[in-house]
């Protein structure tokens, strides 16, 4: 009974067998492109895919026929081999080599500059330090040397500043010292011609001068220049002829008031302070009969004549 059950259980296991391998052989048959198609029509992923097949590489360039030969060739059995002998070699004719491609044009790249060793780029940038350092210092020295030389021209202007400064205050001094020791003079002739008698009768003119009891203005300006010409001790080297008015301010009876000579005059200092010094010396100024000419302020032109 076991054995009636068992035969058909058998018989199907054999069938399937034969089957598989009868699929199996059909399957081996198969070549990578059937693979692919099969494999695509069930939308397997490439990574379940049981065959892959590797793509041709195809170069491109004329074809190059090549007959295999050395060693990796098969050597022919003895009888063909004394077959060969026998049989007359049929010399096959060579094919012509195919033309080489033309050449590509080759861009020659130009030969690399052969770079220095680390040690000899460290020695130049150590170098070049150097010399950067030695250059600032250099400019750092030239600066400091413009600056002193700039400090000693402005020392020497303020030195040669300084020697004007008390030069011209030495100056000014001394003609102070002069215009003082001459009105000092000035005055001592004033003090003197002021005790001699006949000083007393200069100032008054006389009414036969104009002979108008004195009314003239002519007579009464001859009066002033003869007065002041009397009193003026006259500097060296003053030309005839030349006019140095004076500002004169006085009060009735002639007395004289101040004197200023006017910037107009011609005269050096020393010749100023003398004119104005006589105008001092010559008061009271001439003032009896000629009352009617008489002003406070008048401005007298001065004149130097060959008589003095």
């Amino acid at each position: 009974m076991e054995n009636a059950e068992a035969t058909p259980r058998a018989v199907a296991y054999s069938a399937l067998l034969h089957l598989g391998i009868v699929a199996f052989l059909a399957l081996a048959t198969l070549n990578c492109t059937h693979w692919e198609q099969l494999a695509d029509a069930l939308h397997l992923p490439r990574a379940l895919r049981p065959v892959t097949c590797t793509q041709v590489v195809q170069l491109q360039g004329p074809v190059i026929e090549a007959t295999l030969v050395g060693p990796a060739g098969a050597p022919p059995p003895p009888a063909a081999r004394h077959a060969q002998k026998a049989s007359p070699r049929h010399e096959q004719k060579a094919e012509p080599a195919p033309k080489p491609p033309p050449p590509a044009n080759v861009r020659v790249l130009p030969t690399p500059v052969p770079q220095p060793q680390l040690k000899d780029q460290e020695k130049v940038a150590e170098t070049a330090e150097q010399q950067a350092a030695a250059a600032q210092k250099a400019q750092e020295e030239e600066q400091k040397q413009r600056m002193a030389e700039l400090t000693r021209q402005k020392e020497a202007e303020r030195i040669l500043k300084e020697l004007a400064k008390v030069q011209a205050q030495s100056q000014a001094q001394e003609r102070k010292v002069d215009l003082e020791k001459q009105k000092a003079a000035q005055l001592a002739d004033l003090n003197k011609a002021s005790d001699s008698p006949s000083a007393q009768n200069v100032p008054v003119a006389k009414q036969a001068m104009t002979g108008q009891a004195g009314t003239s203005n002519d007579a009464y300006v001859a009066a002033l220049q003869n007065s002041i010409t009397q009193n003026w001790l006259r500097p060296d080297n003053i030309p005839v002829g030349v006019v140095c008015p004076v500002e004169i301010v006085q009060i009735p009876g002639g007395q004289v008031i101040s004197a200023k000579v006017l910037p107009s005059c011609p005269f050096s200092d020393v010749a100023r302070h003398s004119v104005e010094a006589a105008v001092l010396r010559a008061s009271p100024l001439p003032y009896k009969g000629f009352e009617k000419q008489f002003k406070r302020d008048i401005t007298f032109n001065f004149t130097v004549t060959s008589s003095q």
